[in-house]
């Protein structure tokens, strides 16, 4: 697991880029982390006293929530509210010189604010705005509010998720408001490169949650729209390859497996030591198994079952075959590639007494690659800072206390 506290430090690529994060929950704030962990300073401004409503979603530890250390890592935290005049006057400020605003009200209600796209795009002409709502800012279901597990649904993939005669399973996590983050910082960097290729010209981005997700699930529009087929819930079988499923193991735990090569599915067979199954016709090739799918994953099953965990990995591995166990996150904590890839970081943090560990940076720049300095911040620890240093707000207008009485910086 990387220490950030023994790491090199490297300009980043994104330095120099300052992103404004004046939305809550999941999705445009992940879009800004993504962004921060490359370099971009994000100033993530939050409700007074409250702040962001992820600071109370699931776990807690000592009353401070756990996955907003993960979603604002690398951000600064200033406080303002909206709905008032300073708090206009502090996003106005804020986008002076700011390249990407992140947000994610209902369509109107910045416009409502005095914040729109024509008042914002006036005080900075280079601005990117990065708009994600649940349905867009254009279209019949515009006005309605939206949330990820709506997104989830909307998009088409709880309809295909789950076991046939089953009701529709939504995912454990975040998906659409995670696709969107991710979405969301690959169009922001899009446009920032359109703004160098159109004289500094900025640009506002309509992004609604269900649009990555959609795009993401597949031949699913070209096969109806071409063969009329509407994709139905099968378990983890896959409509494009045979054999695909999760089996159990004889010591009770479990083991994905793919053969979406006919090479690979013939070494799989040759590490189950079932020779007999790719000699059947009804096997033979991937049109054919994936035909007759479920006599396939039963004969699959019954020889993985034979199998401790262990056991099949070493012959999968032997035979180059694709597998791998289904871990838990008990399990990725003390997985040896895991480590290699330093996929878990460890930074030190104030607010919790010590270091907290979490998801690194996803993909390595050979050069420039990313990294995390530090864990969510303690809410308004920005203030001075960027309010009063640098937007020339006084601390009786903002309500700070003196310097020299006051903990936070």
């Amino acid at each position: 697991m990387t220490d950030r506290t023994a790491q090199p430090v490297s300009r980043l690529p994104l330095e120099g880029i300052t992103v404004i994060d004046i939305a809550s929950f999941l999705a445009a704030p992940i879009g800004a982390m993504f962004l921060a962990d490359f370099g971009a300073e994000v100033i993530k401004v939050e409700r007074p006293e409250t702040g962001d409503e992820s600071r109370y979603w699931g776990n807690a530890k000592n009353g401070i929530g756990l996955y907003y250390k993960v979603l604002n890592r690398n951000k600064k935290s200033v406080t303002a509210d909206l709905r008032t005049p300073l708090g206009v006057e502090i996003v106005k400020r804020l986008v002076r010189d700011a390249d990407i605003l992140v947000e994610n009200f209902r369509p109107g209600t910045l416009e409502k604010w005095g914040l729109g796209w024509d008042v914002l795009s006036k005080i900075n002409p280079r601005l990117i705005m990065l708009r994600i709502t649940g349905f867009g800012q254009t279209g019949p279901n515009a006005e309605r509010p939206g949330f990820g597990t709506l997104a989830e649904a909307y998009s088409g993939f709880a309809h295909i998720n789950g076991f046939p005669e089953q009701p529709p399973v939504l995912p454990a996590f975040g998906l659409a408001d995670s696709t969107a983050g991710l979405m969301g910082a690959f169009l922001a960097l899009t446009a920032l490169k359109g703004r160098d290729v159109n004289a500094g010209k900025g640009q506002f981005i309509d992004l609604a949650l269900y649009e990555p997700l959609f795009t993401l699930l597949g031949p699913q529009a070209v096969n109806f729209d071409q063969l009329g087929l509407v994709q139905e819930r099968n378990g983890s079988l896959h409509s494009f390859t045979a054999p695909r499923n999760c089996y159990r193991t004889s010591d009770g735990k479990y083991v994905a497996i793919a053969g979406a090569s006919q090479s690979t599915f013939e070494r799989m067979c040759e590490a189950l030591e079932v020779p007999q199954i790719p000699k059947d016709p009804r096997f033979k090739g991937n049109r054919e198994r994936i035909a007759n799918n479920k006599e396939l994953d039963g004969a699959i099953a019954e020889a993985v079952s034979r199998l401790t965990l262990d056991e099949l990995m070493r012959r999968m591995l032997a035979c180059e075959a694709a597998a791998a166990p289904v871990n838990n996150i008990e399990q990725i904590f003390a997985d040896e590639h895991f480590k290699a890839r330093q996929n878990i970081v460890a930074v030190h943090d104030d607010e919790l007494d010590g270091p907290v560990r979490f998801q690194n940076v996803a993909g390595k720049l050979s050069a420039t690659p990313g990294r995390i300095d530090h864990a969510g911040p303690r809410l308004g620890s920005s203030n001075r800072e960027i309010l009063v240093e640098r937007l020339g707000f006084s601390e009786q207008e903002l309500g700070l206390k003196p310097k020299s009485n006051q903990d936070a910086a």
